[in-house]
């Protein structure tokens, strides 16, 4: 590998892509992280290679090869080096940073003992067969300071606030019990989305949610215009107590699935979800009330528990419209969520049952920390201006 003096992406990376395609992406991995430590190395020199200046702090002193285990198979990096020392780039550890979770929370179960043959040999795969319980608590602490750091982080104003739950299987007393994950993003003045929160918990309970959402107000949230969220059991009333007079919507999605419960007949079902569909997709909300009045007339009689739910429930599915129109189509649900969430089980499921709840939030959290850290130098997700 060449590298430039001005840290651009080697052209080689546009040559794997276009000859090899997915196949290529342990290369590409390798390409970018070593061309983001090499810039990082210039950054922390103050100057730029065989540049004179006087505010170099360093000299370079090549680069020295790294093999780190991954899920995609060995990856060798080349780490820059300072001859004065002191530097090691923050771009290999962040890059790989959930994947250390990973092997830690598949560690802490080889260690204690509770692991199967498949967890042994994922454990051998990813952390190698030499794994002592000291190694296992100095790499987690190490992990931990810079995790907790990024969720007791600072918050500030944020316009649209989405709340989310999930669960992971985690071993308490000798017992396997679910544990709920309570996630909080969110979109900022700018438009951007933010990773904003996480909870681990043994409860959804009223409690869990308030306490996460007390959190959140501590570390400076503040501005809220709009809550999103489904119709989480506890979430309504810490809601309330810690946000009262917030405008909340309902997640359009869910109340979908919900309205199926109540659908006597399953002939039924398609006509139905149309009929709320068509609410959901008025152009303002007194048409979509109309709409929800005639639907909730056309069922009072052949289908009357429907038809009392719906005319409870859809309105709170219709705070929307109080919004910019540009916005809605983002606002309606928490698909945002959801699709965190499946990033979320998609390193979890490795693991399938958590030794304890720290280690759960260990990886959680280190998942989120990646994924807010993408969302803060990706696209702005809504316009805010002009609406």
């Amino acid at each position: 590998m060449t590298y430039t003096d001005d840290c651009t992406l080697p052209a080689e990376m546009l040559e794997q892509i276009a000859s090899q395609g997915f196949d290529a992406l342990p290369e590409l991995i390798r390409i970018v992280i070593n061309t983001a430590m090499q810039a990082e190395r210039q950054k922390y020199l103050r100057a730029a290679p065989f540049e004179h200046s006087p505010d170099r702090q360093g000299h370079a002193n090549g680069y020295k090869p790294k093999t780190v285990k991954t899920r995609l198979g060995e990856i060798t990096f080349d780490v820059p080096q300072v001859r004065e020392g002191g530097f090691y780039p923050e771009a290999l550890e962040k890059g790989l940073r959930s994947e250390r979770a990973l092997r830690l929370a598949l560690a802490e179960m080889y260690v204690q003992g509770v692991s199967t043959r498949k967890v042994a040999a994922i454990t051998e795969q990813l952390c190698g067969t030499e794994i002592s319980s000291t190694q296992v608590s100095r790499a987690a602490a190490l992990l931990d300071e810079t995790l907790a750091a990024w969720r007791k982080r600072p918050l500030g104003e944020i316009v649209y606030l989405f709340l989310d739950a999930r669960y992971e299987k985690v071993r308490q007393d000798g017992q396997i019990r679910d544990a709920a994950i309570l996630i909080a993003s969110g979109v900022d003045p700018a438009g951007k989305r933010r990773i904003l929160g996480v909870s681990v918990s043994l409860s959804e309970q009223e409690v869990h949610w308030r306490a996460f959402l007390q959190s959140l107000v501590a570390r400076g949230l503040g501005g809220v215009q709009l809550i999103v969220s489904d119709d989480h059991t506890g979430l309504k009333a810490a809601r309330q107590a810690v946000f009262g007079g917030i405008a909340w919507q309902r997640c359009q999605f869910h109340l979908q699935q919900n309205a199926q419960a109540y659908v006597p007949r399953k002939e039924l079902q398609a006509e139905v979800a149309n009929d709320i569909r068509i609410i959901f997709n008025a152009p303002d909300r007194a048409t979509a009330e109309q709409y929800l009045a005639k639907t909730v007339q056309k069922y009072a009689k052949t289908a009357s528990r429907l038809a009392d739910w719906m005319e409870k429930n859809i309105p709170e599915g219709l705070t929307v419209f109080s919004f910019p129109a540009d916005h809605r189509r983002r606002l309606r649900t928490t698909n945002g969520l959801e699709r965190v969430n499946k990033e979320v089980h998609r390193r979890t499921q490795v693991v399938s049952i958590f030794p304890n709840e720290a280690s759960c939030l260990r990886l959680i959290s280190a998942v989120l920390m990646e994924i807010d850290e993408e969302w803060q130098t990706g696209k702005v997700y809504l316009s805010m201006f002009n609406s």
